[in-house]
Order: C-alpha cells, then structure tokens, then sequence
C-alpha cells in the first residue's frame, strides 16, 4: 500500500483590495510561495496553496467614499484586478478567496467565541472621536485637525505631516471629519480587548525552538516580550460583526488571517467535501508555511499563533514564516502617486510573465532588501534566459532535428563526470526550493545551462558530423545533451512555469511537467528513439532602446509629479541665545533593542544605551525606519529633555531626525561611543 503524501499548507499574505498590486508585492510573499508550492508537489507532496483578498477595514470604507463607491463595489473592483494579475503571472493557487464571502463570518466569530469563553477578551470604555452630522465615530483616517505640536492646521488624524510629530487622534485641536469638514467631539465607546499578555510564556517557549531568519525570530521576540492587550474591535458598519456587540465589526487586522482557514472551508466546500479542510488545519503531521513581507512580521509569528492557540479546536501553527525584505523600483519604493511604479497592462503587451518572474526570482529580497531595475531585467532576459537556456535548448534540438532525424539517439558510453555534475545540480536546486532559497535556484538552474553549454561545446558535435566513423560519439554527445535539457525543463519549471513545459513538448512529453515527479525525472532518461518536436524560440532580445524608453518614462513620471509638487518647510522658529542651546544636552545613543508600539502606526520604543546608563524612548519614526534596521546603530538624543508619557510608556529623552514633508532621516554618528557630548 502505497504511503500518504505529506501534506503541506501554504499560505501567502492576503492581499488588501484598495488598490492594484505591484512587483514589490509580488517579490515577498507571492512568487516564493508559488514556486515552493509547484516544487513540492513536483516532490510528490500533497499541497494546498491558499490565498485571497483582505476586504474589511477603515482605509477601505475611506477610498471606496472618496471613489464615491459602496465598500462592496471596491473590493470586488480590486478582488478582480489582483485575481486577474495573478493569473497573468501563472500563480498555482490552490484556492483564491475573500474575507466577504459569507463562510468567513461564522469562522471568524468561532474564533472570538472560543477566546472570549476562555477569558481572553476584556471590555472597556474610552473616549473616541464622532460626528453629529455624520452620526458615526471616525477612525484617525477620516480625521484633520490642528496638530498640538506645531499648530499645523490641515494634520491629519495620526501624524504632522509638516513637523512629522506623531499622536493619537483624539489629541488634535478643533477635530473635524476629513469627508465633511464638520466638527467632532469625544463620546465614549466600549471597544473589545484580546489580551494577549495572557500568551507571553506559550509564545516564548513556542518560538524559541523555531530555527527561523533571525531576523524573524528576534523581531517576534520583542512584540512578545512586549505584549499588552490589543483592540479587536472597531466602530463602522462594514466588516464582521462582532456577536451581542450592535455597531462593532472586527478589527481587519484580527479577522484577516482567519481568512486562510475560511479560504480551506471554502477550498473544500467547492470539492463537495466540507471536512476536507481539517486534513490540513487540524492534522499535527501537516506542515504549515506562511509566506509574507516583514512588515507581516508581528501577525503572522506572534498575534495569528496566539489566537490559534486560544482555539477549542487544535489547531495547527505555523512551521515556518519565511518572511522576506522589500523590493524597490530602481532604487526607491513603488509608489503610485509619485509615478514610481511600472505599467503592469504596458509591460505584458511587451514581455512575458516568465520573464518578469524569472527577474524577480534571481533577485529575490531574501536577506535584505533589492530592486528591480530596467537594465537587471534586461540583462536577466539577454544573457541568462536568452544566451544560457534558450540559446541551449536551441542548438541542441536544432542539431537533433538534422543530424538525428529529431529522434533521442542512444547512450553508447558513459559519461560519469557529466552525469555527476547534473546530479549534483539538481539536488543542490531541490535544497534551495525546499530550504526558500529562491535566488540560489536561480542560480543553480543557470549553473546547468552552463554545464550544458559547456558540454556541448567541448564535445564539438560539428565535428562529429563530418566523421561517419565518430557516429556513436555525436550520439553520445546529442543524447547526454538532451537529458540535460530535460533537467534543465525541471529545475526551471517552479519558477519559469509555462516556459517549461514548452521545453518538456519539445522533447517530445505530452505530459503535464509540473504534475510530473521530481525524483523520478531528475533519475530517468529521456527514452531513445523518442520523437522530438518542432524547436522553438522560448525568449526573444530585449533591445537597448526600449529599455532605454521604459526608463525615461518612469523619469518622467517622476519629473511630472515634481512639478505640480510644492515643497513645504517649516517656518523658522523665535531665536534664541547661545546661552539658552548650551542648556540642552546633546548625547550619542546606541540603540539596543527596537519595537513597534502597540495600536500606534508611527512610534517605535527604543533601548538605548547613553555609556552610563540604559533608556527607554518612544519616537516617532516607524514609518521611514523598520525596527530591526535600528539595532546596532549610534543616533544623537536630547539627554535632558523632562521625561514624557506617551502611549502609557516612559519616554526619557528625544532621538534627532531631520525631516521634509513626508521624508524623515536619523543623523548617525559613527566612532563616538555611546555618552559621548555632541555640540
């Protein structure tokens, strides 16, 4: 009896439906997922690939009012277009779902019942902001104020965009609702608390034994050292409703990663068998692989586990969260409103889906963070796919069809070393899938094309071909060369899927590749005498002058959106005298430890070390700068500066940054220890 397959949950980060994806999204959490989950069923696994659109949440409500649409016509707009851009890159999903399909509800409320029968939920009263004419309380993006810190008067409801001070919304002066313009007034409002603090011990020892990025693991460990109760409630008519609770939905941020499990019941509703989800969700031998951006970080290693933990049910938690860094264009963040960003309908009417998937695949922000660049793509398309693997696969086949009757000619003799060399490469591309090392895949697919090449060249069949004599060695060389071809359609299939299987047909397969078996292909020959098909062109050249005119397009973009830009300063201060800045202490800092604060967007609290002692300090800097890119690093603080309370935490001091408009950037001092003096 033949045993089962192991089973494997894949998940990638549920996309927001408030606006188009990107190539920046699709570098972390997407094309790894879709090549880890093609390359383990080519294993021979029994995979489930879920994903979907995240729909709830207040930036929804808000883009779909000022888009003068209902919540519902802006999810299902943007559910379309991101299911639409996800085919178009040939994403294997086993299911793609949505957190409003109706299934979602009940699962999501099973979620809350379970930890609130547990006592894991508190409930309690504070003041929120709400309109009399609007008859409804508005989160901080529906709020403008006065900014309490510079009097700016257009803030909006959580940060200064002039003095980039950060706060909660209910501390702006002269509120008023940003769709409006009518004033608001505080009136209390009871809101739900997970209380997380309860899972501090279980989530230490839990994901202390996961071999994880450090960088994964470390960051987590801050937010559990840290945790406090959390709000998982929100005043607002869309969402999920909360059960006994009128007027409440859920936070998104709570009932977003139960939709991976509505995603399996939908999964397996639409199979005709609704249990099937459980075969996977509730089996401790199936492993469970979320894949996310790091900004995903603290949901899908702390929070998400946590409330899987609180369930009745016994739920499976996350073995691995290959979590990966960012993905730049050119250098800088994709960015829609600047005009930083690539034409998605233009660049498919010009280039491939594997091409686009190969370059981000052999550029992949794995440990640290990258970029797609015009001139990369092209030398990715030019030199590797075109001159490595197209150029190969084409000559060999080409040479077969006229000197071999395009026909798998016999083995006469052995060719151990070169045997050696693709087995060697096929088992290191196989650890690279299964370990998420999409760039070192990449790497060893073209190590292959080389060794291809390489082989073919030494071998100089063209020679061979002169000489009847020399017969059996042009077979030879034909027949070693075509079986590396058909390791080179295996390596490349998860990442270049449709390219692939072209190569597979024109070795003559009328199979499906990627349903094939890895280890049983990787250790078979391609059986002689087997009838080749047709070669054909896979890639084509990608000219100097278009890339040359994609370039000056996003330049231009760049330059138009400059132009109808002005840039605000702020106003000069009242001036003082030498004597009055003398009082101010300025110290070199190095920063110890970082974390986001809790319900807050903006701030991060520090440990910094002054030389003669450690502080805290929350500063308002989360959103130019991630946690873990501050550990390690020296920064100057106002070493004197009275201690304040912000977010219920102690800040003793202030970290200087020098800010315009929305950028913000950290002075950094790079030999002075830690107490130094600055002046």
């Amino acid at each position: 009896m033949k045993p089962e397959a192991e089973k494997i949950l894949i998940t990638s980060a549920l996309p927001y439906a408030n606006g188009p994806l990107h190539f920046g999204h699709i570098a972390g959490a997407y094309l790894p997922g879709d090549c880890y989950a093609r390359f383990q069923r080519l294993m021979g696994k029994d995979v489930l690939y879920l994903c979907g659109s995240d729909e709830h949440g207040v930036a929804i409500t808000l883009s779909a009012e000022m888009a003068k649409r209902s919540p519902k016509e802006h999810v299902d707009l943007f559910h379309q277009t991101n299911k639409n851009f996800f085919e178009q890159l040939e994403f294997s999903f086993d299911h793609y779902s949505r957190t409003t399909w109706p299934g979602h509800i009940p699962t999501t409320q099973e979620f809350y019942r379970a930890l609130d029968e547990k006592g894991m939920i508190d409930e309690k009263t504070e003041d929120h902001l709400y309109s009399e004419q609007e008859k409804r309380f508005l989160a901080d993006r529906y709020v403008v104020g006065t900014c309490p810190k510079c009097g700016y008067d257009q803030a909006r409801g959580d940060e200064c965009q002039r003095c980039a001070s950060s706060y909660e919304a209910t501390d702006l002066k002269n509120p008023r609702s940003k769709l409006t313009g009518s004033p608001l007034v505080l009136k209390p409002s009871n809101h739900l608390y997970l209380r997380f603090d309860k899972f501090k011990e279980k989530l230490s020892s839990w994901i202390k034994g996961k071999k994880w990025k450090d960088n994964v693991v470390h960051f987590a460990m801050q937010y559990i050292n840290d945790l406090k109760p959390r709000a998982i409630t929100r005043d607002s008519s869309w969402g999920v409703e909360v059960p006994n609770h009128p007027g409440k939905v859920f936070y998104v941020w709570f009932d977003a990663p139960i939709g991976y499990v509505s995603a399996a019941k939908e999964w397996a509703e639409k199979l005709g068998s609704p249990d099937r989800w459980k075969d996977y969700w509730l089996n401790p031998n199936c492993k469970l692989v979320h894949f996310i951006g790091k900004d995903n970080i603290p949901f899908h290693a702390v929070f998400f586990p946590a409330m899987l933990m609180g369930q009745d049910l016994p739920y499976k938690l996350p073995d691995e969260v290959p979590a990966n860094e960012f993905y730049m264009l050119e250098g800088r963040q994709f960015s829609k409103s600047e005009g930083w960003t690539i034409d998605l309908e233009d660049f498919f009417t010009r280039y491939t889906p594997d091409q686009a998937r190969y370059a981000i695949a052999a550029n992949a922000p794995e440990t640290s963070d990258s970029e797609f660049s015009w001139k990369d793509f092209q030398m990715r398309c030019n030199s590797e796919l075109l001159g490595k693997l197209g150029n190969f696969v084409n000559r060999v086949l080409v040479f077969a069809k006229q000197h071999c009757n395009s026909q798998v000619p016999k083995i006469s003799h052995v060719d151990e070393a070169f045997e050696k060399q693709m087995s060697e490469l096929v088992e290191q591309a196989a650890q690279s899938y299964d370990q998420f090392h999409l760039r070192k895949a990449s790497q060893t697919l073209m190590e292959l094309c080389q060794a291809g090449n390489g082989y073919f060249d030494a071998k100089k069949p063209w020679v061979l071909a002169k000489d009847p004599s020399r017969r059996s060695e042009l077979d030879n060389t034909i027949a070693y060369s075509i079986q590396c071809i058909k390791n080179i359609a295996l390596l490349s299939s998860p990442i270049i899927p449709d390219s692939a299987q072209k190569i597979w047909h024109m070795l003559g397969y009328s199979s499906e590749l990627a349903k094939g078996n890895w280890n049983e292909i990787s250790k078979s020959f391609v059986p002689v005498g087997q009838k080749l098909n047709e070669p054909v062109i896979l890639f084509r050249k990608v000219e100097d002058e278009e890339i040359l005119l994609q370039v000056q397009k996003l330049g231009e973009k760049l330059k138009e959106v400059k132009e109808v830009t002005t840039t605000t300063y702020q106003p000069l201060k009242d001036p003082i005298t030498f004597e009055t800045f003398e009082k101010i202490d300025l110290r070199v800092a190095q920063v110890l430890e970082a974390v986001k604060v809790p319900k807050s967007k903006k701030l991060l609290k520090l440990l910094v070390d002054v030389g003669f002692e450690k502080r805290t300090i929350v500063s308002g800097i989360a959103l130019s700068y991630e946690p873990e890119q501050l550990v390690g690093k020296k920064v100057v603080i106002v070493a004197n500066l009275a201690p304040a309370t912000i977010m219920g935490i102690e800040s003793q001091g202030m970290i200087l940054a020098a800010s315009l408009e929305k950028s913000l950037e950290l002075p950094q001092i790079q030999n002075l220890a830690p107490g130094s003096s600055v002046s």
